[in-house]
């Protein structure tokens, strides 16, 4: 629900739940041409009967509500007091349905199926994940694309999504938006049980955030800037893992100035997914955007 990237992915990518759910923007559509980096091949984490059934919960109420443009069904899937942490949009439902309905009106009939469905997804615990990915073109050569993803964090609790992450960062001009602090801070939200092979998995995961970690031969790298997204820093301790199978989702909290209010500071969120296989990283998103080198940037 990136609601920071508006020309991104059509209806609702980074833009998107700008809520990282929020926006998912209206946007280009799909480009044909040499991409820099590889799509992600769609992925499914295995899951539990229930886990099933919260991934499904949170993809209709995306297919829905976001993208479908119905808004009066938020009640439905969202809780009243609906915890949003993206920074450009406001807590609780009301604010939710308010921002969306700026931008989002009612596709008739109801779409069933959404037009670019998560490249990767899993659920474990209360949570549900989601990575999207949209082509975009390469600003330093247009005869070549890349691929961009978003990340997607929802919590559920009683029936209801009550809780939302995504790796969107303030835009200028959002102006105030008000966040009530959480009442536990995610890694204290049930993030399911650890099998024996997920210690693997994360144990993989720890060596990655150490420095230390191995990568396959055929390690796929989604980060359009390359291998140089496994030395970005790492600020300490995660402050949510979710181990699914063998992926793991690693959440940071970041401050940074608010571009509205140089003596202020809003918070947002770092993501990093891995999936390991045999032991080793095989694949590897976050939210990273293709970087431009500096203007006479010297050697």
């Amino acid at each position: 629900m990136n609601l920071l990237h508006e020309g991104t992915y059509r209806t609702y990518s980074r833009l998107g739940l700008a809520i990282g759910l929020l926006m998912m923007a209206v946007g280009v559509g799909r480009v044909s041409a040499e991409s820099i980096n590889p799509a992600t091949v769609p992925q499914t984490a295995p899951m539990t009967e229930q886990g099933q059934k919260n991934l499904d919960f949170v993809l209709n109420w995306w297919r829905e509500v976001i993208f479908g443009g119905h808004l009066d069904l938020a009640p439905k899937y969202q809780a009243e007091d609906y915890m949003q942490h993206n920074p450009n949009v406001s807590t609780g439902r009301a604010a939710f349905v308010a921002f969306f309905s700026r931008f989002r009106h009612p596709i008739n009939p109801m779409p069933d199926k959404l037009e670019r469905p998560p490249v990767a997804m899993g659920a474990k615990g209360d949570f549900v994940w989601l990575v999207f990915e949209d082509e975009q073109k390469d600003p330093r050569d247009p005869s070549r694309t890349y691929h961009a993803n978003s990340i997607e964090v929802l919590r559920l609790q009683n029936g209801k999504v009550q809780e939302h992450w995504d790796d969107s960062m303030k835009r200028p001009g959002s102006g105030i938006v008000v966040h009530d602090s959480a009442a536990k801070p995610p890694s204290q939200w049930n993030a399911g049980k650890v099998s024996k092979d997920e210690r693997k998995t994360l144990a993989v995961a720890k060596s990655y955030v150490e420095g230390t970690a191995q990568f396959a031969p055929n390690y796929v790298e989604h980060d359009p800037n390359g291998s140089q997204s496994r030395d970005l820093e790492r600020p300490g301790q995660p402050a949510l893992t979710l181990v699914n199978g063998p992926y793991c989702l690693m959440m940071w909290e970041r401050t940074t100035k608010d571009p509205d209010d140089s003596s202020s500071e809003y918070k947002w969120s770092l993501f990093h997914v891995i999936r390991v296989e045999n032991g080793l990283i095989q694949e590897h998103w976050d939210q990273a955007r293709l970087r431009m080198p500096k203007a006479n940037a010297t050697k």
